[in-house]
This record gives C-alpha cells, sequence and structure tokens, in this order.
C-alpha cells in the first residue's frame, strides 16, 4: 500500500490513520505544482483530480478523497478504534464528523491557498472559519475528542486541518478549547511520527 502525499496536506490525516491501525504503507511525496511524484510517476496519472491524498491498494487500484480513504484504513483494522462499526449510529455520527469537517472547515480553509483571493473573500473565509471554531468547541465541551473519550479519524483530520490555522497566522486564542485539543492530539505518538516523517518536526 502507498500513500500519495504532501507535508502538512489533507493527505497527513490518512498518514496519521495508517500509523495509528499499524498498517504497513509507502510514502510517496508529490510536487503539486509540477504533478509528479518522489517515485518519478506521473501523478496526473495517479489522480487526475491532481490533489492529493490518493492510496495505491495492493491490488494496484487508486482510492482517493480523504475522508474515504480515512474509513477504508480504519476499516482495515477494526480492533485499532479508529472507527465505529458500520451500520451504527455511532458510525453516522463519525460519518456526520468527516463531511462537517470536509465541507465547512476544510473547504473553508482551503480557499486561503487561492493565490487569487481578495481581501473581501479572505476576510469572509476567515469569518466562517471563527464560526465553524465557535462550533467545535461548543461540541467538545469537555470531551477530550470529538467523538468522547476515544481517539478516531475524525480527529486526525480536523487536527490535520486546524494545522493550516498557523500556516496562514490566524489568531487562534480566542478558543483555547481548540487549541488544548490541537496539542492533545500533537502529543500522540503516531501523530509525533507522522509529521516527523513528513518533515514537519525535527
Amino acid at each position: 500500500m502507498k500513500l500519495y502525499y504532501y507535508p502538512g496536506a489533507c493527505s497527513m490525516a490518512v498518514h496519521i490513520a495508517l500509523r495509528e491501525a499499524g498498517i504497513p504503507f509507502d510514502l510517496d511525496k508529490v510536487d503539486l505544482a509540477k504533478k509528479r511524484a518522489a517515485s518519478s510517476e506521473d501523478y496526473a496519472e495517479v489522480n487526475p483530480k491532481g490533489y492529493v491524498p490518493a492510496l495505491r491498494l495492493d491490488d494496484g487500484q487508486i482510492l482517493t478523497e480523504v475522508a474515504v480513504l480515512l474509513q477504508y484504513v480504519a476499516d482495515l483494522k477494526p480492533a485499532s478504534g479508529l472507527a465505529p462499526k458500520a451500520g451504527t449510529i455511532e458510525r453516522y455520527r463519525l460519518m456526520e464528523w468527516l463531511n462537517f469537517i470536509s465541507s465547512e472547515v476544510h473547504k473553508t480553509l482551503s480557499a486561503l491557498f487561492n493565490p487569487k483571493i481578495t481581501p473581501e473573500w479572505k476576510d469572509n473565509q476567515i469569518a466562517l472559519f471563527g464560526r465553524r471554531c465557535d462550533f467545535l468547541v461548543q461540541q467538545l465541551g469537555g470531551k477530550p475528542h470529538l467523538m468522547g473519550d476515544k481517539f478516531t479519524i475524525a480527529d486526525a483530520y480536523l487536527f490535520t486541518i486546524l494545522g493550516w490555522a498557523n500556516l496562514f497566522k490566524l489568531d487562534m486564542g480566542k478558543w483555547p478549547a481548540l487549541q488544548s485539543y490541537a496539542a492533545r492530539i500533537a502529543a500522540r505518538p503516531a501523530v509525533q511520527e507522522a509529521m516527523k516523517a513528513e518533515g514537519l518536526l525535527k
């Protein structure tokens, strides 16, 4: 199995999940501008969508989309507890979180990567992100993780996207609960390993 990734991109959520699950895999860093993988593969052929992550399965098939890959990884190792059992209401709650993170947090912040973003558009996205942070704090309450006491793939995803706030120099001091949450996730051994492997930690 091979994960195509870019350091700190949403692909890191899948990277974290693979390490949390203890699944053997190879890493292949993608130059997104040149659409070329470190292995010299033409990434446009691997994933015509042009973005990461993509996962090459052991049978050669390519699977894409972060929320799908996270569930795929979790389901490969049910004993890891990274996702509740399929068909349960808890699994649908997890999917609810994955969809929210994808559509309301990931897509809101990813607009800031656009070099043609206007000041008005940027301000709108930052304000929307703030409202999403308010909601996240409310939902977390006193829980250590999104789903309660147990770390799940939703936490790997949210942690990864919240990391972009630092990249864009957004003031997260307004949400100390989210700062504590991110620090808690960052301290996990698998998260540390993933970040070191991606060159984000020494």
